[in-house]
């Protein structure tokens, strides 16, 4: 097993290192900062109390976090909020908790949008095109990953928060001390044990292709995945 950045960085796939670097530490971040301004709309200062609401990704992250996101690429993020402050109650967990994952989608929107923009308007071949598309094509597709893997109903994941707030058995089963253990045993056994994992990866390309394709038809638009693989 090699380091995936001494992996990158061989295989000449610069502005991929650089492009996952900065969506992943930037994705996580305004993650965590929607679910305390929900929070805060909730009626919840804690993300404000405790000096949570800046874009600081040191604060979200932690040391640890950057850590194992530096040795293997991924991590994960945190944001310290008071559920029994919200002014909807468990409903309130509801929005909360769905604020990361919508925050993704915006995020991923954002970055597709403007990949068809640049492909439709922007100057054709040349570094810079093809640079700045696989830098856009990254923001976009792991936003989308990072939606749909926060939705799994599996704590810790927002998932399992939305359907606390939906169901009274859920919470009552999430509430219980052993469900965190449970469930990232269940999501280690489901994404090394199942094409789970990998079909939310492929999954969340292929979204992000066609978001991108299908409009650029009617622009003319070169297909994202031939201009993102005519580097390699």
């Amino acid at each position: 097993m090699t380091w995936w950045v001494h992996d990158l960085f061989q295989q000449g796939r610069i502005v991929e290192l650089i492009s996952w670097i900065f969506w992943v530490i930037f994705s996580i971040t305004m993650h965590e900062l929607a679910h305390g301004w929900a929070a805060l709309w909730q009626g919840d200062d804690t993300p404000r109390r405790l000096n949570r609401l800046t874009a600081n990704p040191l604060v979200h992250m932690g040391g640890t976090s950057l850590l194992v996101f530096l040795i293997i690429g991924i991590a994960w993020g945190v944001m310290p909020v008071d559920p029994s402050r919200f002014r909807w109650g468990r409903r309130g967990r509801v929005v909360v908790s769905a604020a990361g994952p919508a925050m993704n989608l915006l995020l991923a929107s954002m970055a597709l949008t403007l990949l068809i923009g640049w492909l439709a308007l922007g100057p054709q071949g040349g570094n810079l095109s093809r640079n700045l598309a696989i830098f856009l094509f990254t923001g976009g597709w792991l936003n989308i990953l990072l939606a749909f893997f926060n939705l799994l109903p599996i704590p810790p994941l927002d998932g399992s928060s939305i359907l606390s707030g939906l169901s009274i058995r859920a919470y009552r089963f999430y509430a219980r001390p052993q469900a965190v253990m449970l469930g990232m045993f269940i999501l280690m056994a489901v994404f090394y044990l199942t094409p789970l994992g990998g079909l939310i990866w492929g999954g969340s390309q292929v979204l992000a292709m066609v978001f991108v394709d299908v409009p650029g038809i009617l622009f003319g638009s070169p297909s994202v995945f031939d201009v993102v693989n005519s580097v390699r």
